[in-house]
């Protein structure tokens, strides 16, 4: 038995500048996916994203652009009236 395991990556950019991350640990058995592990989140525009990996910092720095970030976060304002 020769378990080995890989990190999936899956990024969505929805039209409020969040970016939806999702990764999934895959623990394979040769070829043969034993086990998976998903984990979700939200990332808000302008959000510290220093501890993330680099495809993620290069995304999120593309799409958060200043004005994402401040129409975002007036729109946020605007839902806690």
């Amino acid at each position: 038995m020769s378990l080995t395991e890989r990190t999936k990556l899956f990024l969505g950019v929805e039209d409020d500048g969040q970016i939806r991350l999702r990764t999934t640990r895959v623990i394979l058995d040769s070829a043969e996916v034993v086990g998976e592990k998903h984990h979700s989140r939200v990332l808000e525009p302008g959000q510290d994203v220093s501890n993330f990996p680099p495809k993620v910092r290069t995304v999120c720095a593309t799409v958060w652009t200043p004005e994402v970030i401040a129409d975002y976060e007036a729109a946020k304002a605007a839902r806690k009236i």
